[in-house]
This record gives structure tokens, C-alpha cells and sequence, in this order.
């Protein structure tokens, strides 16, 4: 492998895709629901955005291989597609310290880009910034012993995603935090916010044992494998069902609907996880129609709000 492609893998780059479509959901929101009288799009800040929490992403992944690497997990777990990290550094291919200087550079290039918008849009931004440096440096060594890593992967890759595009895009410091959120905005962060949990939660099946002799006590070890795949299906559930009732309650158009064409890949990952979430064989396909609810929800929430606007 070169190192371009080692570097591809290091970083879990199909994954990072993830940052971009919760970008997009809230740029999409940003013009359903302006704050200002601004004539143009600003596609600079959009493209400063999706830097920035692609760089976070980036810098989480690099921070949790490099532990996982010292812990001795990464040389124990069972690699998946989709879970188990990449392997790079138990095969010799990159060298830890290497990784961790990009770690915290790319954590560097998010944290700046946080506090610009704090300066330009809005103090709250660097309230999210600090709780995802918090989620980066610390995922790892406390989150994930502690039952908290499932959480703040959710809001801080998820539901502050959403949230923070659309204030970077939209506020200014002279609005109340509280009063420029339109309820919209926060129910649609709160399914983003769901699912990227999940995501984490079900590619933690696969490593329950490894995770276990390097130290974690995440979801999956304390409600044991039957008990995390029924929190994985009340969590997808969850998700659909405030998709569903959005436009019932009046607070989104039935473009929406359009969100819930992954239902049955998601039907179907639970149903796995729930009677074959101690089968890798079995799981493996769960968890590739895992990732595609995901990625292809979170599409299409951004997608169906575009449209509403266009």
C-alpha cells in the first residue's frame, strides 16, 4: 500500500462522509430558516464548516486508533468492514507517533475553526467546540469506561452538527442562545444525534470481548450484547418515529417522509442485532445496513429540506 492509501485507511475515510451530511442538514435548515437579511449563501463559512468537523472526525478516529493501539485492543479485536479500526499500526504500516501528531493537528484545525464562527456568528459555537475537544481527547480513556462514549459520540458528531452549522450560518452574537432555534432545527438534531450513537453502538458488538481486556465498560459490555441490540432497536425506532410525527404536528412539510425510504434496512439491522448480535458471520451484514440507514437518512433529511427551500 502507498501511503496515501494507508492513510485513506488510517483515518476511516468512506466513514468521514458522515461529517458532510450532518454539515449539509444544516445548511439546508440555515436557509428554511434565516435569522438575517443576508442576500447570499455564504459558501466559505459552509466549506469552513465542513472542514472543521470533517477535521474533528479525523481526529477522533486517529486519537482512538492511537490508544487502542497502546492498550494492546487493536491487536485483540475481530476487524470487521465496519468496525475494529484499521489495522494500520499493528501491521507495521504507519507509526504512532506520526498519527498522533495529525490527531492533534486536525484537532487544532477544527478547534480554530469553532472559534472563528464563536467570533463572526455566536458565543455558543465555542461551547460546542469545547464539548467535542472534550469527546476527542477524551472518547477513550474516560467516555468509554464510563458508559458516556455512546452519548457524546451522538451529540457531539450528531445532534451539534446540526445544531451548530445552523447557528454559525445563520445567528449573530446579539441573539439569545435559546430563542434562535426554531423547533424544527432541534428535532431534526435529535434523530442525527440518534443515529450516529448508534452507529457506534452496534460496531461495538464485534468488539465487545477486546474492548473488555483493554479497559472499556461502554454500552455493549455493561448491557451485555441481547441488552445493546434492544437499545440499538428502541433507538432506531425513536429515530423513524420523530421523522414520522414531524409533519403531523406541523413542524416539518411531508418532503420528510422521504427520510424514512431506509426503515427496512433498519427493521432489518435490528431484527439481526437482536437474535445474531453474538454472530459476527451473521452480524456483519447488520452492520453494513447500519451504516447505509445512516448515511442515507441523514441524506435525506438534508436532501428533503433542500427541496422544501428550492
Amino acid at each position: 500500500m502507498n501511503d496515501f492509501k494507508v492513510w485513506m485507511a488510517q483515518i476511516r475515510a468512506p466513514f468521514l462522509i458522515l461529517s458532510v451530511l450532518l454539515v449539509f442538514i444544516g445548511l439546508a435548515l440555515s436557509l428554511k430558516y434565516p435569522l438575517q437579511l443576508v442576500s447570499d449563501f455564504n459558501y466559505l463559512h459552509a466549506f469552513l464548516l465542513v472542514i472543521g468537523v470533517v477535521s474533528a472526525h479525523i481526529s477522533v478516529n486517529l486519537f482512538n486508533e492511537y490508544s487502542d493501539y497502546f492498550t494492546q485492543i487493536d491487536f485483540k479485536t475481530i476487524r470487521t468492514p465496519f468496525s475494529g479500526g484499521s489495522g494500520m499500526m499493528t501491521a507495521g504500516k504507519s507509526k504512532p507517533g506520526t498519527v498522533l501528531i495529525v490527531a492533534v493537528v486536525t484537532l487544532l484545525i477544527s478547534l480554530a475553526i469553532g472559534i472563528y464562527f464563536s467570533l463572526i456568528a455566536h458565543w455558543i459555537i465555542l461551547v460546542f467546540a469545547f464539548l467535542g475537544s472534550i469527546s476527542i481527547l477524551f472518547y477513550t480513556n474516560f467516555l468509554a469506561r464510563y458508559m458516556l462514549g455512546e452519548l457524546f459520540a451522538g451529540l457531539s458528531l450528531g445532534s451539534l452538527v446540526v445544531l451548530g452549522t445552523y447557528i454559525s450560518m445563520n445567528a449573530s452574537q446579539a441573539m439569545s442562545w435559546n430563542s434562535m432555534l426554531p423547533a424544527e432545527v432541534i428535532w431534526l438534531s435529535v434523530p442525527a444525534g440518534i443515529l450516529t450513537a448508534l452507529l457506534l453502538l452496534i460496531n461495538e458488538f464485534p468488539d465487545v470481548e477486546a474492548d473488555k481486556a483493554g479497559g472499556r465498560k461502554h454500552l455493549v459490555i455493561r448491557l451485555g450484547i441481547k441488552g445493546a441490540a434492544w437499545v440499538y432497536a428502541m433507538g432506531m425506532f425513536t429515530s423513524f418515529a420523530i421523522i414520522l410525527a414531524l409533519p403531523l404536528v406541523g413542524l416539518s412539510s411531508y418532503w420528510i417522509y422521504i427520510a424514512l425510504f431506509p426503515l427496512p434496512l433498519a427493521i432489518k439491522a435490528s431484527i439481526t442485532a437482536i437474535n445474531d448480535g453474538d454472530n459476527i458471520s451473521k452480524l456483519i451484514p447488520a452492520l453494513g445496513s447500519n451504516v447505509i440507514t445512516v448515511l442515507a437518512t441523514d441524506l435525506l433529511i438534508a436532501v428533503a429540506i433542500f427541496i422544501e427551500v428550492s
